[in-house]
């Protein structure tokens, strides 16, 4: 699971994945390996000698033809010593037929699109993979770190893309929304009302989805009685649409709020953007956390329920029990995916 943080307002996330200089960390690395220019990213990993496991487990997970083709990837390589640090058995298991899938999501959650130097990475705070979730990059005086990986070469250049070895294998989530929500220790009242909505097996489904997920806290602001109200089975059309009014089909990370906008629910209705100096809302609940993986999507976490239907401010200065989403127009902000 990624690790949690708070929101970035709308300059930074404008500006997330900006570029700058590069930093000491991989100064020392050059821009790229002349010797490998002209060769694909599968060759020059069997050239080298130290993905040994890696090259098997692409040919296991049959993606030699993408990774050799014209389309430009960037690597995040973990060496045969790093493969050997995983539980006895592991890589065994994921070599396995019948494990293909899981062992193409594991292989493509260290491949991003396009080509990323080390100049780039170090000034991104992260970004989306083949496989579909997101990794964290952190630069410290340590170095440059990959979802907890450290990067111990970089910029190794190939016809078609880029690779940077790491000292560890990364491996994507793999509990559904409804696990990770469940575990989570913070959404009882969630999970409880999703039950009673019949939409677990929904959010336990391929999706993706993304879920603005109110807490306990949340829920717990509401009106005394609304709750048990609504978990009563001749309200469950009603706690579908209020549910489902806090999901958006796909998986959108907190660079792609598209502020100032609003965006269509699985309820089919519309939930509205906004920020301000305390932070960025969703139809005037406040986002808190950020960027929760799961196998089938990603949470936000709100502090407020969102009620469709209701007129109020779309950012409300003061705390409430719900936010009620009338489509009022966001306060600033830009948009960060297209509606």
């Amino acid at each position: 699971m990624r690790k949690l943080r708070s929101l970035f307002l709308p300059a930074a996330l404008s500006a997330a994945l900006g570029l700058g200089a590069m930093s000491p960390a991989l100064a020392g690395d050059a821009p790229a390996t002349p010797a490998h220019a002209g060769k694909s990213i599968v060759t020059t990993a069997v050239e080298a000698g130290s993905f040994n496991t890696l090259v098997a487990a692409v040919k296991a997970a049959g993606l030699v033809e993408t990774l050799n083709g014209d389309v430009p990837f960037t690597v995040f390589a973990p060496t045969d010593d790093a493969f050997k640090a995983l539980p006895e058995g592991t890589v065994a298991s994921l070599l396995k037929p019948e494990n293909r899938d899981q062992l193409r999501a594991v292989l493509t959650f260290h491949v991003i699109p396009g080509r990323v130097d080390a100049a780039h990475v170090t000034k991104m705070r992260g970004a989306t993979t083949v496989q579909g979730q997101f990794i964290d990059f952190d630069t410290t005086d340590a170095g440059v770190m990959v979802n907890g990986a450290k990067v111990v070469k970089a910029d190794i250049a190939c016809s078609n893309g880029v690779i940077h070895v790491i000292d560890k294998v990364i491996l994507p989530e793999s509990k559904n929304l409804a696990e990770v929500a469940s575990g989570a220790g913070s959404f009882g009242t969630l999970v409880a009302a999703v039950k009673a909505a019949g939409l677990l097996e929904t959010i336990a489904g391929p999706g993706p989805y993304t879920d603005f997920a109110p807490t306990d806290e949340a829920f717990a602001k509401l009106p005394e009685g609304t709750v048990a109200n609504l978990l009563k089975p001749e309200n469950k059309s009603t706690l579908v649409k209020i549910l489902t009014h806090h999901v958006v089909p796909g998986r959108v990370y907190s660079d792609g709020v598209p502020v100032g906008k609003a965006v269509k629910t699985a309820a089919g209705t519309e939930l509205a953007f906004s920020a301000n100096d305390h932070g960025i809302f969703a139809a005037g609940a406040k986002i808190i956390a950020t960027d929760i993986d799961a196998s089938n999507g990603v949470i936000h976490v709100i502090d407020s329920v969102i009620v469709p239907g209701a007129s109020s401010s779309a950012a409300p200065a003061s705390d409430c029990g719900a936010s009620r989403d009338c489509g009022s127009k966001p306060s600033c902000g830009s948009g960060g995916i297209d509606q």
